[in-house]
């Protein structure tokens, strides 16, 4: 039996070479990739109030990933036929891309105005029309994603195009580091998964460059500002009333159940248990309203 001597024991050797470029990484830093995912959560948890309020549906977005990669990879990962908002950033000749099915834009057009939610939507290409409901959306969605990066990415974003084919939109060079975010987001209809790919080269010379390498917690100002553009559920209430258990699991269909708030009494404004205002029920076109007649004092203010 002929031995190759030349050959070792546990070792291939037909194995491929990848060669790497130290110039150019494709692997994030620790603290890089968790600012990142920091960003894209808080991202992610605005984009999915955006929706629900755009699309009169309930949305939630939610971050599965964020990684580094070239661009040739973050194509060929996508689907031929889907939605890319392909945006321009100030100062720099790089792209970004927000990506999302089709049939998930059709859904969400669909939705605005004021259809009702489809299980299965068409896979097709947007209408001027449709398009002009899409770029009102991902306007807003960009303004989030530039408050949520805090001085990463440069402000005024703007839309250049939507496209419809991944294999023919190349908005950068295919060996170009991107960084992809993908993008879960469960709605009525179901759940779809969408990305966001933004230059590599230009959020990194922005980490790179001390505008976000101070801790959260000494910088003055962010929890602050996070706070005042996190969003809050507003509910209009009526009086509560107490049952018993077993009164609940008797209702039936006609029951009439009478509650202990008067006909001349304003509602309740509430921000979660917190009442913060009364107001009368009124409308504003096709649309029930509410008109504020007082707000509530606060308590820390009366204490001091």
């Amino acid at each position: 039996m002929a031995v190759d001597e030349g050959a070792r024991p546990g070792v291939r050797t037909d194995a491929e070479v990848e060669l790497y470029d130290f110039g150019r990484s494709t692997t994030l830093s620790r603290e890089h990739a968790r600012i990142l995912e920091m960003s894209f959560e808080a991202f992610a948890r605005q984009w999915g109030s955006l929706l629900s309020a755009r699309t009169h549906g309930r949305s939630q977005v939610s971050v599965e990933s964020v990684t580094m990669q070239t661009y040739d990879e973050y194509g060929r990962s996508l689907p031929p036929a889907t939605t890319l908002v392909v945006c321009a950033l100030p100062g720099s000749d790089a792209r970004a891309v927000i990506q999302f099915p089709a049939s998930l834009a059709t859904a969400w057009v669909v939705q605005m105005v004021g259809g009702r939610p489809v299980d299965q939507a068409q896979e097709r290409p947007l209408t001027h029309i449709e398009q002009a409901l899409i770029r009102a959306v991902i306007a807003d969605a960009l303004d989030h994603l530039v408050r949520s990066f805090d001085g990463v990415l440069p402000t005024g974003i703007s839309i250049t195009g939507i496209q419809h084919s991944s294999q023919f939109t190349q908005v950068a060079a295919a060996n170009d580091p991107v960084i992809v975010a993908l993008l879960p987001i469960v709605f009525s209809g179901g759940t779809a998964h969408a990305s966001v790919m933004l230059p590599a080269s230009v959020v990194l010379r922005s980490l790179t460059s001390g505008t976000t390498s101070a801790p959260e917690a000494v910088r003055p100002g962010v929890i602050d500002r996070q706070i005042e553009r996190t969003p809050v559920d507003l509910t209009l209430r009526l009086a509560p009333r107490s049952i018993r258990p077993h009164e609940v699991l008797d209702l039936s269909v006609g029951d009439l159940l009478t509650l202990p708030h008067t006909a001349d009494r304003p509602l309740e404004l509430m921000v979660g248990d917190q009442p913060i205002a009364t107001a009368a029920v009124g409308t504003s076109g096709a649309r029930l309203a509410c008109v504020v007649t007082a707000t509530t004092p606060d308590p820390a203010q009366e204490l001091s």
